[in-house]
Parts: C-alpha cells; structure tokens; sequence
C-alpha cells in the first residue's frame, strides 16, 4: 500500500521544469510573480455526489476539475502560471489515480499551468484546486465594470452540457448516440483561456465572468454588482448542437438555466464590435452579440421583435437548486 507521500511522488510530482521557483515537496511553494503583474487567484472545490457523479471516468475527472479553476482566470483575462491540488481519496486505488493525473496533466500541459503543492488525506473522494494567475495591472476583467449603453456578448455555444446531465436524470429520454454528444461538454469543458486573455490585453471587454451556474443566473452577477440592468434577446443565445436537434423535447430544460458551460459572458462598449470579432478569431472561439447593458435595473427578456418574453428561469443555487 502506497503512503501519502509515497502517492504524491508517484502520481503529482513531476520532473519537468516549471515555472515555480519551488514546486512540490517542501512547506511550501515558492513562486517568482513577473514584475508589474498582478496574481489571480481562484479555487473550487468539487465533492462526490454533488458536482460530479459517483464512479465518474477520473480521467475526465481530472480535466474537469482543473478546467473549472481556468476558466475562472479566464474571465478575468489572466494568464495561468500554477496551481495547487487537495485530495480527499476514500482509498489509494492505482488504477484510478493514474487516469486521474492523466486527465489532471494533459490539461495543465496544454496551458503550461504546474501543479506547485497540495495535501491528500483519507475521507470521501473531494477535489479542491486553488490556482494562479498573472494580469497587467488594470486589465482584470471585473463584473463591476459594466456600463449602460456595453453589448453582453457571450463565447461558444450553451446548453449540451444540461442537456447530458437531463439524460443523467432521466429528465428526458434521450437516445443514446445524444447523449454521447452532449456528454463530452459536461465532463471536458474547455476553458476560454485564450479568449479571456485577448480581451484583456488590448483591453476590449470591460466586464465579464465565467457561465458555470446558467447564464441568466450568472449575468445577473455582473448586473448587480455594476448597479446596471440589461436588455437580452432570447432568440440570440445559441444553443450547442445537440441540444438544437432535441429542442423540441427539451421544454424542460433550458440553455439559459443549465450549468457546467463554462463559456465567457462579458460586456464591450459597441465601438469595440470588430476588436471583440478580431480576439475571437484570434483565440479560435465564436462569439455571439446577446444583449445591452441598460442604466435601468433588472433584466429584461425580448424576443426577435423586441416583445418582452415572460420566463420564470434563475440560474443554479448549490443551496437551493435551479
């Protein structure tokens, strides 16, 4: 049987170079910031049973879990640098531990982010990650910058991703070669990293966060702490493929509500449209013009004719559900 350290060395402490100046295996890490950056600092924790299911694929486990942090420096537009892990393990099972790692490093390798400490202890299986990044002073893309008159622009595509999870649930019947579609952008959602940071440099967007609890609930975020209101049209969200061919079944369950996008959803003055195209095609990620920052507060739903649409929708509450 491995000891905790034994399992550390094995499975979490490479020989590559990184970029810490002290990674993994002493009291703490030591990081060298890059002169006249600021640090980004973000953590989730994901527990068995709540965010993911049990059994669930470690190796997809192990992206996810990653992804989730990076797509938070994403919205505020930061470059990733490194990141610690702590694992809560029922038990030390080799087979599972080695997938976990896998999917842990092929995502960190692609985004040169080095796991730089942690802790693991015995108890039920929890993942919680704490990463950095580094910005440009006064280039953080905050949710209290939106100003009335900005464009909501959202990244990417929403909704499979609640769609699977309907599938999970039995909430619909979908067939099984849509939920195999679906599936992947629930279990391997791709943080906007490149995006986040073309915005940010130049800078073109001013606000923006992360779509991880439904977007309606999500841009709420940056209304209220803006002290602004929005206009969105309910025709312009575009829904991922799969959920676009089961639609008409799917009145249950809406691209607007659902989790676990993790697109960006941000704000620009309307003078910045051909830049955010340009840091989209840049970044290789479509973006889509949803809505308006208004100076009114609350938010307003409209359909393709500019009619208001009544929708009782909110995002996800871990304490109290959609």
């Amino acid at each position: 049987m491995l000891s905790e350290f034994d399992l550390i060395k094995h499975y979490f402490r490479r020989a590559r170079a990184g970029n810490a100046v002290l990674g993994i295996g002493d009291d703490c890490a030591l990081l060298a910031p890059t002169p006249g950056m600021q640090t980004a600092i973000s953590t989730d924790l994901l527990i068995e049973g709540r965010h993911f299911f049990a059994g669930a694929d470690p190796r997809m486990l192990g992206h996810k879990c990653l992804a989730v942090n990076l797509s938070d420096l994403a919205a505020m537009g930061a470059r990733p640098v490194g990141f610690t892990l702590a694992l809560s393990l029922p038990g030390v099972d080799q087979d599972w531990l080695e997938e976990f790692s896998n999917g842990l490093f092929a995502l960190s390798d692609l985004h040169d982010c080095e796991l730089v400490g942690g802790d693991t202890t015995r108890g039920p299986l929890a993942v919680c990650i704490t990463v950095f990044g580094e910005i440009a002073p006064g280039h953080a893309l905050r949710r209290d910058a939106a100003r009335a008159g900005h464009d909501i622009w959202i990244s990417g595509t929403l909704g499979d991703a609640r769609l699977a999870l309907a599938g999970y649930w039995k909430e619909l019947a979908l067939a099984p070669d849509q939920l195999l579609e679906a599936a992947p952008r629930m279990h391997l959602p791709t943080p906007r990293v490149a995006l986040g940071r073309a915005l940010a440099a130049l800078p073109v967007a001013h606000a923006a966060l992360d779509i991880s609890d439904g977007l309606i609930g999500d841009l709420q975020h940056i209304l209220d702490a803006s002290r602004v209101g929005a206009t969105r049209n309910s025709t312009c969200c575009p829904p991922a493929p799969c959920w676009r061919a089961s639609r008409r079944r799917c009145a249950a369950v809406s691209p607007l509500t659902g989790g676990d996008d993790y697109e960006l959803c941000f704000t620009a003055p309307p003078a910045q449209r051909d830049a955010v195209i340009a840091a989209a095609v840049s970044a290789n990620t479509p973006v889509t013009r949803v809505g308006t920052i208004d100076a009114e507060p609350g938010l307003r739903l409209v359909d393709a004719a500019g009619q208001p649409v009544e929708m009782d929708v909110k995002g996800w509450d871990h304490f109290g559900g959609e």
